[in-house]
């Protein structure tokens, strides 16, 4: 008579959840703690100023993200330094244009913006069905931002189509490093390049308006953002194509909006509430058919040595 027990383990293994799952809970965790972020910076523009408040919570991230993970050089090759070193800068451009076009937009418009640069990622990955996804994304990035009306801040929108491609770059560049690194190493890295990139913009604005108090605030936002959300991403990028996370972050325009919502009191109209809907379909539809075969550790793709002759 057959043992149960293979039943038994297919059973478990059908309860777990899929790498497409996984990635999918990662990335809306992610997502959510960098608009809570973003809103609860903005009060602090007054004394600090955008960059101020981007320079301040990159150098605090890469301060912890140092002294939680502490890398050592020699896990790393001459090419993955490189790589940490430009997803750094990726990362600090990011946040620095986000941070500024914030300044300048609603919450909700400035976050659809810089959602064109994941849009653009999924535009040119592989897979049909994916683009479908996309198309839906993009309707609704039309109706979150609501061009027609006219009477968007165009330096605003500069910046937040700077950060698009910066966050384009960074979708890519982590893919690549969390590939080929263990662990939170490379962010580790990356972060602390973003940090001393970012407190060099913001020098002049953090020196002139710091104080002990938003010293220690703005501690806890670096640890809410972009601590979490970035080491989350990382996560995800192990799970899911580059190209089914860049449409998943179509959901992260719908995340912004009610934030802006509950936080700040910005009220969206009924064109972004439907470009909600399509949002929110083209990120349930990427992860169906988003999740990534798993990646062979580097040492594995190295020939098995011969055996030893006797």
């Amino acid at each position: 008579m057959s043992s149960p027990q293979p039943l038994h383990r297919s059973r478990l293994h059908r309860s777990r959840p899929s790498g497409a799952q996984a990635g999918f809970a990662m990335a809306v965790a992610s997502m959510s703690t960098v608009q809570l972020g973003s809103a609860l910076t903005v009060p602090l523009f007054g004394q600090l100023s955008a960059l101020g408040t981007a320079g301040l919570r990159l150098g605090w991230a890469g301060v912890l993200l140092l002294v939680l993970v502490r890398p050592r050089c020699r896990d790393f090759t001459a090419s993955d330094l490189l790589a940490c070193t430009v997803l750094g800068a990726a990362t600090a451009g990011m946040m620095v244009f986000f941070m500024l076009a914030l300044s300048r937009l609603p919450l909700g418009t400035a976050s659809a913006l810089e959602f064109l640069g994941p849009l653009a990622v999924s535009l040119f990955g592989p897979g049909h069905g994916r683009r479908t996804w996309t198309a839906a994304a993009a309707i609704g990035v039309v109706l979150l931002t609501e061009p027609w009306h006219g009477g968007l801040d165009a330096l605003g929108a500069v910046y937040a189509l700077a950060a698009a491609g910066c966050w384009a770059a960074y979708i890519l560049l982590t893919q690549r490093v969390g590939d080929r690194v263990t662990g939170l190493k490379g962010l580790a890295v990356s972060m602390p390049v973003a940090g001393v990139l970012g407190m060099i913009v913001a020098a002049p604005a953090v020196t002139a308006h710091v104080t002990w108090p938003t010293l220690w605030i703005m501690l806890a936002l670096a640890a809410l953002s972009p601590v979490l959300p970035f080491a989350l991403e990382f996560l995800a990028l192990r799970r899911l194509t580059t190209s089914a996370f860049g449409t998943l972050m179509s959901l992260e325009p719908a995340i912004a909006m009610l934030v802006g919502l509950l936080v700040l009191g910005q009220t969206p109209g009924l064109a972004p509430a439907a470009g909600i809907a399509f949002v929110v379909a083209a990120g349930i539809g990427a992860t169906r058919t988003g999740a990534r075969r798993p990646t062979p550790a580097p040492d594995a793709l190295s020939p098995a040595p011969a055996p030893s002759e006797v």
